[in-house]
């Protein structure tokens, strides 16, 4: 006879919840996140990176790219250029994130081509980002919180808005839909109304 894993465990979790867990923050985890972010020393700027973040679902290398010239005011518009092969699109910024990009540009008083920039006048690092990241995460009591949390974040909560996989694709520009489908197959709003 061969030797199975029980699939579940004496408290009701999945036997193998410990390989893969859950490395998403549901809407209210990620709304006590953004009001930390609001609290550390660059606030306006650091609430603004996360924002996008999850609203586009950047890398942390796609939010340090950002440029001023990738945002447009005026037709509240936003350029993603996206990394590793993906699909780079124009995506819209809804109202509250273009008062953010507002606040965050009236406060500079430079010429700087990057979006997110330091107190040192650099453009933000990839460290920078896990930084103010990880403290947000430990203000607002979530644990560990890394920057891909956003971007799956994000994947998830358009899966439960019901957002078609192919719109989820083209949005987190996705060029294989396998990459996408861990997000819709996932989403609990899949089966609300199935009995």
């Amino acid at each position: 006879m061969t030797n199975r894993r029980s699939v579940k465990s004496a408290d009701g979790n999945a036997a193998d919840a410990h390989e893969r867990g859950r490395d998403y923050l549901g809407q209210p985890q990620v709304d006590r996140l953004l009001q930390a972010a609001k609290k550390g020393r660059h606030g306006v700027r650091d609430h603004l990176l996360l924002l996008m973040m999850f609203r586009h679902g950047l890398r942390v290398s796609e939010a340090v790219a950002l440029r001023r010239e990738h945002v447009d005011l005026l037709q509240s518009r936003l350029w993603v250029a996206r990394l590793k092969k993906g699909l780079s699109v124009e995506h819209p910024v809804a109202g509250d994130e273009l008062r953010a990009i507002k606040r965050w540009l009236a406060r500079r008083d430079d010429d700087l081509p990057w979006l997110f920039v330091s107190e040192r006048r650099q453009p933000l690092t990839r460290q920078a980002v896990n930084y103010v990241i990880k403290a947000a995460g430990e203000r607002a009591g979530l644990g560990h919180v890394h920057p891909h949390m956003l971007r799956h974040s994000c994947g998830f909560a358009l899966a439960n808005r019901k957002h078609d996989l192919r719109l989820i694709q083209d949005w987190l520009g996705h060029r294989d839909p396998r990459h996408t489908a861990h997000y819709t197959r996932t989403a609990a709003t899949r089966f609300d109304g199935l009995w």
